[in-house]
């Protein structure tokens, strides 16, 4: 049992969730900040930096119930998502496409089979 733990342990998919929760943690500082930003201009404009008090109503003289808090909720994500797409996936993905570019831009090297037929080509020429 201990065996296949370290196994399991010791994949490479494990590591790479382990990293990958690391940098995630790391970026949420920079994801927050363009959030608030985007939060604030939206607060400027429509007078408040969230949802929350929309639609907000009670019943019997209950607490608020509010349910502007799940438009609050989903604007944060699609801020969160476009903070990722913009900062990380469009520009990683351009230099993906450059790199590749430039990988395809250069010389093909010949393959092991076409260096040895030139090989032999050339011993006949000289065996002539």
């Amino acid at each position: 049992m201990i065996k296949g733990f370290k196994e399991f342990i010791s994949q490479g998919n494990v590591l790479d969730l382990a990293v990958a929760v690391i940098i995630g943690a790391a970026f949420s500082p920079i994801v927050q900040a363009v959030t608030d930003v985007i939060m604030g201009i939206i607060g400027a404009l429509v007078g408040q930096p969230n949802f929350d008090s929309v639609l907000q109503f009670s019943i019997n003289g209950s607490d608020p119930i509010q349910p502007g808090t799940i438009i609050t909720a989903a604007i944060n994500f699609l801020l969160v998502a476009a903070a990722v797409y913009f900062c990380i996936v469009a520009p990683m993905n351009r230099l993906t496409a450059r790199l590749k570019k430039e990988e395809d831009d250069k010389p093909a090297e010949p393959t092991d089979v076409e260096v040895l037929t030139e090989i032999r080509d050339l011993l006949k020429q000289q065996q002539r």
